[in-house]
């Protein structure tokens, strides 16, 4: 088995240089993507370097206090991401993401680590971080398109749902369809990815273990749970998402409280 190759900083300096390939490209076709391509590239690379150092730091503690406040904070992150994707906003909206979002990764990321992992001690860093960190990252991307699907299909088709309530419908009657679509929209990114992985494209867990020296047969069931409970994080957070949804804007009696859902104001970045 070869040993693991290391990248210095002057190789990664030149893999750096490659995102000059992508702002070019912008440049040249007047995208006006540029500047946020190399905001976005110091972004990633001041936020891992500083990941990098902390994780290393948390790893030597071993400590579950440590751990404990990393991963509430990728969820409070995680759940401000997912509400700030929308076109509409309403009162309550921070909370039914970062909800979402918890709820979902959380459970799915404790069945993986506890029932399937059987992880001791229960905080050991090299796998609840990480693992609860892919759940989180794609509950987000789920709950985040849900959310955008749902408000604003609410806002398009107010009059079909204010005609479903006239002629009798319940609330939930008149927001199934909406949900529906929503729920599909969050899951779609997730199902894509199940369906292509291995044929088109090699996970970051497949290709980190092997790049590390695991057996592939390893890496691979290591990768399939791990698209396992991104699954069902993604499908608990976007169904959770359509509950919370419903209840803020339809009241007690089946009013469609439509006005709560207001357009975000575009800030330019």
């Amino acid at each position: 088995m070869q040993g693991t190759n290391y990248i210095s900083i002057a190789e990664l300096v030149l893999a750096s240089l490659l995102i000059l390939v992508s702002a070019g490209v912008s440049l040249w076709l007047k995208l006006g993507l540029t500047k946020r391509i190399l905001i976005s590239a110091v972004r990633a690379v001041v936020q891992l370097s500083i990941l990098g150092l902390l994780l290393k730091w948390i790893f030597a503690a071993d400590q579950w206090y440590w751990v404990l406040l990393i991963i509430v904070v990728m969820t409070v992150i995680a759940g401000f991401s997912a509400r700030s994707r929308g076109s509409y906003v309403y009162h309550g909206l921070t909370q039914d993401a970062l909800s979402s979002v918890w709820l979902a990764s959380w459970l799915s990321a404790a069945v993986g680590l506890y029932a399937v992992l059987h992880i001791r001690p229960w905080y050991s860093p090299q796998y609840v971080i990480p693992i609860l960190g892919m759940v989180l990252g794609n509950c987000l991307t789920a709950v985040a398109l849900c959310l955008d699907r749902l408000t604003q299909d609410l806002r398009q088709q107010q009059a079909r749902v204010e005609v479903m309530l006239s002629m009798g419908a319940t609330g939930w009657e008149a927001y199934r369809d909406t949900a529906r679509a929503a729920v599909v929209a969050g899951m779609l990114p997730t199902i894509n990815q199940l369906s292509v992985v291995g044929l088109v494209s090699l996970p970051g867990m497949i290709t980190g273990q092997i790049l590390a020296g695991a057996p592939p047969d390893q890496a691979i069931r290591f990768q399939l749970l791990t698209m396992f409970l991104i699954c069902a994080g993604s499908a608990g957070g976007c169904l959770l998402c359509a509950v919370l949804v419903y209840r803020r804007v339809f009241g007690r009696c089946w009013e469609f409280c439509n006005w709560r859902l207001q357009r975000r104001k575009i800030e330019k970045i």
